[in-house]
């Protein structure tokens, strides 16, 4: 199988195909065996790769993390129906990587999308969530309020409306060697965010058969499904990191999602845009080390 391992690049871990239920997903694993377990859910259009520089600090803290490729994406299964992608599927498969290393729970991390997945998994299944951290991406409640009332908001969110064009999307990210998919991460983000190295491994990743239509179809099922959450008050402990010059997403976004918390608290970077994992990797790794403390963690 192509695509990026660990073994690939300066991350630490190993490797490993684990079957979640519905599919296999590849993920990375690191930190001592009886750490308490981390899950790290990238977002879109990344892979387990979007925390290389977290999954060190982590594991040197005593915790045992998990980077899954989530579904679609990379090595992951590649499931071609654009419903295999409901949100609710997204949530299983970490409830199924849990099963699958004999966890109850695990401190959830998320970016992007994987703030959403995360997010979901907090609102019906709670119980596996010892804490949450979403990285710049809203409540699932909040955005679809937003595109109706502010324009502003609309207008940043127009890719999400071209997603739902059949095949042209795919067609148009492959074309002069995945141009418009590394542009639209490098203007969006500080100029020490990626290097030319990062984006060939992400372009091994996109270029894996299946993978970017699968990335599209995260797009297109919550528009074709209308998929909602069935609740919209989260219980886990919360944290909402926001780098404030997001490109997608508009600030007031941050405190509106943290509002749907019962216990929540809003950290808003004013010198990072929706990239700050990769633009501040050693503070997001110190926010989430003091907050799986806090909570009663290593």
């Amino acid at each position: 199988m192509t695509g990026l391992l660990p073994s690939e690049t300066d991350c630490p871990g190993t490797s490993r195909s684990v079957d979640v239920g519905e599919v296999r997903l590849h993920t990375v694993v690191a930190g001592p065996d009886d750490g308490e377990p981390v899950v790290l859910l990238h977002g879109f259009p990344e892979c387990w790769y979007a925390w290389h520089d977290i999954v060190e600090p982590l594991a040197a803290a005593g915790y045992r993390v998990f980077a899954p490729d989530q579904r679609g994406y990379n090595r992951s299964d590649k499931p071609e129906a654009v419903s295999a992608y409901h949100p609710d599927a997204l949530a299983g498969d970490v409830s199924g990587l849990l099963g699958a290393v004999a966890a109850a729970d695990a401190h959830v991390v998320g970016h992007d999308w994987g703030a959403l997945v995360g997010r979901w998994l907090a609102l019906h299944t709670p119980g596996r969530v010892r804490t949450l951290s979403a990285l710049n991406v809203p409540h699932p409640a909040v955005p679809r309020r937003a595109v109706l009332t502010d324009p502003r908001q609309l207008l940043r969110s127009w890719y999400g409306g071209f997603f739902q064009l059949p095949r042209l999307p795919e067609f148009l990210a492959r074309r002069n060697d995945w141009r418009r998919a590394v542009a639209s991460m490098a203007d969006t983000s500080r100029p020490e965010a990626f290097d030319a190295t990062d984006f060939e491994r992400y372009r091994r990743a996109w270029a894996v058969p299946d993978a970017f239509r699968s990335m599209i179809h995260w797009y297109r099922v919550v528009f074709r499904a209308n998929a909602r959450p069935r609740r919209r008050r989260v219980d886990p402990s919360t944290l909402v990191l926001w780098g404030a010059e997001d490109a997608f997403l508009r600030r007031p976004l941050a405190a509106k999602s943290s509002a749907y918390c019962d216990d929540g608290r809003l950290v808003l970077w004013e010198d990072a845009t929706h990239w700050l994992h990769h633009e501040h990797p050693e503070r997001v790794a110190d926010e989430l080390t003091r907050r799986f403390a806090a909570a009663g963690g290593s």
